[in-house]
């Protein structure tokens, strides 16, 4: 327990992850609370009101409780062991009753609102006016100017929401994990890389079963639906991936009518029109109209090429007999046209991304773009043998430690994202530099195959290391402004900027080589990525913002719509617009599993990834115009960007870095629209 109440001696205060044990992570939080509660008394019996004696050492008192938290919820992702998720309801209870203790505490409110009130005259510097700005307006926003019972429910209200999405996430991962696909023959999985049925073959020996076992992995769920040749192996794998967090043990129908209605309740308490409202007051687009204007605008480029892109892909299933076109059909003739249109498909890229190659010039581009270098560090402590952990300088000065975990494994949740284990800033009374993860689930290697990714999992890849930079360059003083610490619309243009380079030739030559001999990826596969950008774009966009369309749908609604809530039917009707199946009860819901909303911090948010991806369209066609790996404007991206934060204003820093304001255009010029 020791090694979550101190920092570690270890080089750079990495985490003595090899002390801790699952059961130490509760005990030492409340440990860490209690000290908390007595400092908390001092701190409210000191009457200095300037920012050093409100500010500053308020944020000391929780930094304990901050560093626990922060380990716990990212081993809670990466690393759920039983012992670990037995104890996450009372962990975040125990967290959240303290965080209210905090938020709705009024004469910690009355310190800060007077301070705020008189920052005027407090001579504060750009990032502090910030870190007041925030702190105040949080505390706004978490219930401070709350009284009596309207106070005690808002408490009740986020221990449960709390409590809702981690057993949201729980019963994601929990089903997944129950939910196989068994197969018999190999025939029936004819088309299918080695590689997967390799896999598959492996995973049945595991359970003592014959044939092959296909789990809910994204590696192996994605190429069988693109490759197998054989229809109802599609089908029946489709069918049963659709369960997860619908199985009869782990159900989320109930979990999410009821976040949505508390969500709903909490912003009605606080004085917004609703959870969106609520949401929206905190981000660049400010309002709900703001966002659906984005959001149809978006759709009314898309609509008709989508349409067309569907005829064609019926058509294309109507030559092999396919008349009832269906969704598990969808990502088999898809790869077909794209192979018919552009001589192209996924499998031909893989042998160019070994997963040693792809880091290595990971590292390379940011060591060109930012003076970037990487050391591995196999003496540092590790949450999992698989993880690899890097120090990171810039031109000899030490960043930060970079934590990389590729491969799939029962205690990771789905999906890709970054993290951070140790936040940059102030902490212990010294600026310190952080620890930041990325957490993926790749195509694992196998006896006879390293592991060889798709040109999608090399985009992912890019994708969090973009926003691992954002975090490991960051250069503030105060960690609730530091790294990835922004408005949830702008935080998502580092990392989607950086996939930008992977479909550049000068990028792609310095680590895309043939894992056998060694030779770079041809021209004109360069070229045919180029043109896959462009390829049933129409569909990729209409199904991302059907995505934004019922996240606000569903969190605009008012009490009484949510009480009659039928989840599966609201999204259907809602959903039956961007549904062009014949047999539009074939799309199955998706909420059930859909972790950003209700379990990921994304709920009336979801926009904000085309809302980004305008800004990242937008800045890279600046380093086009210069050249990819311009010094000059990386240093001004780095710098007005990456360094700052939350520092500062989100559209104040692009237009410094751009010198103008951003134009969607570059968005619909690269996809075609």
């Amino acid at each position: 327990m020791e090694a979550l109440l101190k920092l570690s001696n270890q080089d750079h205060n990495a985490i003595e992850f090899q002390h801790i044990k699952e059961l130490d992570y509760l005990p030492a939080l409340k440990e860490s609370i209690e000290k908390t509660n007595q400092s908390i008394k001092n701190y409210k019996s000191n009457n200095e009101i300037n920012f050093k004696s409100v500010i500053e050492d308020l944020d000391s008192i929780s930094e304990d409780v901050d560093y626990i938290s922060s380990i716990f919820y990212s081993m809670y992702s990466a690393h759920a062991t039983d012992a670990l998720r037995a104890k996450s309801q009372e962990f975040s209870a125990c967290l959240t009753e303290f965080s209210n203790s905090i938020s709705l505490d009024e004469e910690i409110f009355e310190k800060i609102k007077a301070l705020y009130l008189d920052k005027e005259n407090q001579e504060l510097s750009l990032e502090q006016n910030k870190v007041l700005e925030k702190y105040y307006s949080d505390l706004v926003r978490n219930g401070a100017m709350l009284k009596g019972e309207k106070k005690d429910r808002l408490k009740e209200i986020n221990k449960k929401l709390s409590e809702l999405s981690l057993k949201f996430s729980d019963n994601v991962l929990q089903s997944s994990n129950a939910l196989t696909c068994e197969v018999q023959n190999e025939s029936e999985l004819d088309g299918v890389p080695k590689q997967v049925i390799d896999q598959a073959r492996k995973k049945a020996e595991e359970l003592g079963k014959e044939g092959f076992v296909l789990t809910m992995d994204y590696p192996v769920i994605l190429p069988v639906l693109k490759y197998c040749k054989k229809r109802e192996t599609r089908k029946k794998l489709n069918t049963i991936f659709k369960q997860r967090g619908r199985t009869k043990d782990f159900n989320n129908k109930e979990i999410i009518k009821e976040e949505i209605s508390l969500r709903n309740e909490r912003a009605k308490l606080l004085g917004f029109e609703s959870h969106v409202d609520y949401t929206l007051k905190k981000r660049m687009a400010q309002d709900e109209q703001t966002v659906l204007n984005f959001i149809e605008e978006v759709i009314s480029k898309a609509m008709e090429p989508a349409k067309k892109e569907f005829q064609e892909l019926e058509a294309l299933a109507l030559e092999d007999g396919v008349s009832d076109y269906s969704p598990w059909d969808h990502n088999y003739y898809s790869e077909i046209l794209k192979k018919k249109k552009l001589n192209f498909n996924d499998e031909v890229l893989r042998p160019y991304f070994s997963v040693e190659k792809s880091l290595a010039g990971m590292f390379e581009v940011a060591n060109k773009l930012y003076d970037l270098e990487f050391k591995l560090r196999d003496d540092l402590p590790k949450y999992h043998e698989e993880v690899l952990i890097y120090e990171v300088f810039e031109k000899s000065e030490y960043l930060g430690l970079f934590y990389v975990d590729l491969y799939p494994r029962a205690t990771k949740k789905q999906g890709a994202w970054m993290t951070n284990l140790f936040d940059q800033g102030l902490f212990k009374g010294k600026v310190h530099r952080p620890h930041v993860a990325i957490v993926c689930n790749f195509t694992k290697p196998t006896e006879s195959k390293p592991s060889l990714l798709t040109f999608n999992e090399v985009l992912t890849l890019y994708h969090e290391f973009g926003h691992a930079l954002h975090g490991l360059l960051s250069k503030c003083k105060y960690r609730a402004v530091s790294g990835t610490s922004v408005y949830w619309d702008f935080v998502e243009l580092p990392s989607q900027i950086m996939e930008n380079w992977v479909k550049e030739k000068e990028c792609l030559d310095l680590f895309a080589k043939h894992h056998e001999t060694g030779e770079n990826i041809p021209e004109d596969i360069v070229e045919k990525i180029k043109q896959s950008n462009q390829f049933l774009e129409g569909l990729a966009t209409l199904r991302q913002m059907s995505f934004s369309y019922l996240d606000i749908k569903l969190h605009s609604m008012d009490e009484a719509e949510i009480e009659k809530l039928d989840i599966e039917q609201f999204e259907k009707n809602l959903m039956d617009r961007f549904n062009f199946y014949k047999n539009k009860d074939l799309n199955s819901p998706m909420s059930f599993s859909f972790s950003h909303l209700f379990a990921g911090g994304y709920s009336s948010g979801y926009y904000s990834y085309k809302w980004a991806e305008v800004l990242d369209a937008d800045a890279f066609e600046e380093f086009l115009k210069v050249g990819i790996f311009n010094k000059e404007k990386a240093s001004s991206f780095k710098e007005n960007i990456l360094e700052k934060g939350g520092s500062e204003d989100p559209l104040i820093l692009y237009k410094r870095f751009k010198g103008a304001m951003p134009d969607s255009s570059a968005l619909f010029k690269r996809a075609g629209l």
